[in-house]
């Protein structure tokens, strides 16, 4: 059966299933998960059912610990619940989770990971507050893309009920959260495939009610309490099989395979990475480039942090491994070691002390930071770390991505190192926050991916003070599969795009474009004049690069259909017109079509006035 695919961001994709799994939703908005929150409202508020054709009741409250508070008195009422949280918003739920692990009730909490404030505060992305609730007694699944994180959702949710253990399942804060990507959609049917309704019966029964008295929430003295507390040991003993066993299943529903720790690269590697979350893809991918050139690398992306199964570990490691570097998008300080770096280590002692592994000699194991606050992570540092693994003596504690001249722990790397597609055409493009830069582009990619054979990815860097500062687009598209979770680098752009004239004086953006790549300018100057009007830098690289230079007065445009500062329907529509990448009748319709559902409900005014500008802007061209 051919399965829908749909071009959405990682938020959108696990809130769609998250929602169909619920019956109660308690949310309170944090950067970057609060558009899970969102759409779970705006579903509710619209009528949309969830799989058991019931409206979820979506409730906000006054604040994180509110929000868990509510999960876990819904859970104990006997109904399927959920929430959605990030950073300092997960650490307030602490307390509940607690309880609601020591009690084993079944829940899921989707958890768009971001940095926990220390020095400063940083809404941007990393590990410190999923490490930082990993004792609570959850179980942690990781996702590393668009895809898996709506996969995992659903995973996540048939593992919960069947193991008694809840689930946190987290995905990078706005690497994942807010990408946008081209993915197979999970349908109703597959959904309802992978849950089993004898559990959610069980679920029900283990309600309070004065129908069935039951004891619990109790306070025990030492007597007691430590024996209670290990005898828990055996649902999550039971976890990671339970996990693999859903995941199988999901394979036969869905087509796509998943394991607790997936392996990529030859049999016979010698140096290994072991990394989770959206890191894992560009490892992976940067991992198969260099073993077509004749290295012997490999990736461990793990999926299920907690609980972890040293068992399941050590098999997907390849016997012949030599060094293993251990990746940690978070930092402890005053600690021998990051979370999953010191897990590594005494994962392959045990495993060599049952005599567990097929391994020729005990690999050294070194271990690194990087990422942290959505610090790039690309691949050339995944290069930088693999010769970094060769070393007679590595860093066994070092940093990758920045440079640390207070105590040296960074790792020097290639910048110039790439293994961008040829097939793959990259765009960026340089907008004003709130001058509807980003929404016409996020428009644009779902065109492409929905309306095109194209595989699709859009990733939109936003300055922290958002409304006012300066908006990058990242565009990739083409025929193959894009899992590139990083930014698109200097030089490997096809096309650029500036839709403020005055960007020019101060930024250098065209040390994005590669050689014979496009060159889109909204100019307030006419084409008689323009170039006379350009910084000499901007002029050389024009020359230098060989660039096809096109430029449109966008605000003219603007002006004379009453869209005021607002062009980015005008340059959205230039992007198609020159880029060619739909036949030019066809990409009207489409742009018009996103601008009837993107503006519909501000009226036929608005609708009207974007029309206009789609169509003088292909007669100001």
């Amino acid at each position: 059966m051919k399965r829908e695919m749909i071009t959405i961001d990682a938020n959108e994709a696990v809130a769609s299933v998250a929602y169909r799994l619920a019956e109660v939703v308690a949310i309170y908005p944090i950067t970057p998960s609060s558009n899970m929150g969102e759409h779970a409202d705006g579903w509710a508020a619209a009528g949309k059912k969830n799989l058991w054709g019931t409206v979820p009741s979506v409730m906000e409250m006054q604040s994180e610990g509110g929000a868990a508070g509510a999960v876990h008195g819904a859970l104990q009422a006997g109904s399927l619940t959920t929430t959605f949280t990030a950073s300092q918003g997960l650490l307030l739920m602490i307390p509940n989770m607690f309880k609601i692990a020591g009690e084993l009730i079944p829940t899921v909490f989707h958890v768009a990971a971001r940095t926990i404030a220390t020095h400063a505060l940083s809404i941007y992305g990393d590990h410190s507050d999923v490490m930082a609730a990993r004792q609570t007694g959850f179980a942690f699944l990781a996702s590393d893309s668009v895809q898996s994180a709506q996969d995992n959702a659903l995973i996540a949710n048939a593992a919960s009920l069947e193991s008694r253990v809840p689930f946190c399942h987290f995905f990078d804060g706005f690497r994942t959260s807010h990408e946008v990507n081209k993915i197979e959609k999970l349908d109703d049917d597959q959904i309802r495939e992978m849950i089993n309704e004898d559990l959610v019966t069980d679920l029900r029964k283990r309600a309070m009610s004065p129908e069935h008295p039951s004891v619990r929430g109790t306070a025990q003295n030492p007597d007691v309490f430590f024996q209670a507390r290990e005898a828990g040991n055996t649902f999550y003993l039971k976890t990671p099989a339970i996990v693999q066993k859903v995941m199988n299943q999901f394979a036969k529903v869905s087509g796509r395979q998943y394991h607790l720790f997936d392996y990529t690269g030859p049999a016979d590697a010698t140096e290994v990475i072991v990394i989770m979350g959206s890191g894992a893809e560009v490892a992976e991918e940067t991992a198969k480039f260099m073993n077509k050139q004749g290295s012997k690398v490999g990736v461990v992306n793990v999926r299920l942090y907690r609980p972890f199964s040293v068992t399941d570990f050590v098999k997907a490691l390849p016997a012949s491994v030599k060094t293993l570097a251990v990746l940690d998008r978070t930092k402890e300080p005053g600690s021998i070691g990051e979370p999953l770096y010191q897990d590594v280590v005494t994962a392959v002692n045990e495993a060599m002390e049952a005599g567990q592994t097929a391994f020729k000699v005990l690999p050294r194991i070194i271990g690194g930071r990087y990422g942290l606050s959505s610090k790039e992570f690309t691949p050339a540092m995944v290069k930088g770390i693999f010769e970094e693994m060769v070393k007679a003596s590595p860093k066994t504690h070092f940093t990758i991505g920045i440079n640390d001249d207070v105590t040296n722990t960074s790792l020097p790397y290639d910048e110039c190192f790439s293994i961008a597609s040829e097939k793959t055409v990259r765009c960026v493009f340089f907008g004003l926050g709130s001058d509807g830069t980003v929404g016409a582009n996020k428009n644009s990619i779902k065109i492409i991916g929905e309306d095109t054979p194209n595989q699709a990815q859009g990733f939109f860097y936003y300055d922290s003070k958002k409304s006012g500062s300066v908006t990058i687009s990242h565009l990739r598209f083409g025929p193959d599969a894009i899992h590139a979770p990083y930014l698109i680098e200097y030089g490997d752009a096809n096309f650029v795009a500036c839709h403020q004239f005055s960007f020019l004086e101060w930024l250098d953006m065209l040390k994005y474009a590669a050689t014979g790549a496009t060159f889109l300018l909204n100019s307030v100057y006419d084409k008689d004049e323009v170039w006379d009007k350009l910084p000499k830098e901007v002029q050389q690289d024009i020359i230098t690069k060989k660039l096809k230079f096109y430029m449109v007065n966008g605000n003219e445009v603007a002006s004379k259909t009453g869209m005021g500062g607002r062009v980015n329907t005008i340059m959205q529509t230039a992007f198609f017109a020159i880029s060619g990448i739909l036949p030019s009748d066809e990409a009207i319709a489409q742009i018009k079509k996103s601008i009837k559902k993107t503006y519909g409900k501000r009226g036929d005014a608005v609708v009207k006035k974007n029309f206009d500008a789609v169509d003088h802007t292909l007669v100001a061209q």
